[in-house]
């Protein structure tokens, strides 16, 4: 599939900028939240709940296990979730060209990464300041990054292109994002879980890169790679899958809207 470069980039600025046109900071916006969330984790957890977390050598350490997990979380599960009804929301411009449909959800993708970028900046900027340096094994985050954001694209869509046809798939995506957060050891260390549920952990994706992110901007645990390969594994096939579904579907997509 040859993509568009030039409209996708257009598509990617117009969604960014577009969630603070007309607010007087406007683009500050995007800056300021991501500091405004992680000072929350860390005042808010650590301080005033007295949270802590033994093996994490600052006062702040439930404060930002939490960030280092919800961090990547809500790019996953936003990219997800807005893509699951990109289509629907976009009809007006479907109907109107001829326009590579996948590259609505890529530029949702595209977006939401920026974001990502900008809070982990704040993020590894307020760990070194606490003496906190992330692991050797950093140097493998645009590769668990891109797969990450690849697995969510696959499932956005195959759920926008689904959504068309059954259009209570956005409520049940949301519902399921839910569910899914509270059983991705995010809020809570994986070692208070009984051993049948840790044991499930393994056929839930997203904790093979949260893991990750917990692991090597602040617990400084071992990475476990078997995990990350099956989720390599798992994300390829999704994708296949999902591109698969809309190629066959992608006439009917069009008719319906």
């Amino acid at each position: 599939m040859k993509i568009n470069t030039s409209l996708l980039i257009e598509l990617t600025k117009r969604d960014f900028l577009d969630r603070y046109a007309g607010s007087i900071l406007g683009i500050w916006w995007s800056f300021i939240w991501p500091l405004v969330n992680i000072f929350i984790y860390m005042i808010i957890f650590s301080k005033v709940m007295s949270a802590k977390l033994a093996h994490i050598p600052s006062e702040y350490s439930y404060g930002l296990y939490l960030a280092a997990g919800i961090l990547p979380w809500t790019a996953f599960a936003n990219t997800i979730s807005r893509s699951s009804n990109i289509f629907v929301e976009k009809k007006f411009i479907i109907t109107k060209i001829p326009i590579q449909l996948p590259i609505l959800p890529l530029s949702i993708v595209l977006s939401e990464s920026i974001t990502f970028f900008v809070s982990l900046f704040f993020f590894t900027v307020i760990l070194l300041l606490l003496g906190i340096v992330p692991s050797k094994f950093v140097i493998l985050l645009p590769i668990i990054f891109g797969m990450q954001q690849l697995l969510a694209f696959s499932f956005g869509l195959l759920l926008a292109t689904l959504n068309v046809f059954i259009r209570d798939i956005k409520e049940i995506v949301n519902i399921v994002i839910q569910i899914w957060f509270w059983f991705t050891p995010i809020v809570y260390v994986k070692d208070i879980l009984p051993k049948t549920v840790k044991d499930l952990l393994v056929i839930n994706p997203a904790y093979s890169f949260i893991h990750f992110y917990q692991n090597v901007f602040v617990t400084s645990k071992p990475i476990n790679f078997k995990l990350i390969l099956l989720y390599f594994i798992f994300t390829t096939f999704l994708f296949l899958f999902s591109y698969y579904t809309f190629k066959k579907l992608s006439k009917d997509v069009r008719d319906f809207l």
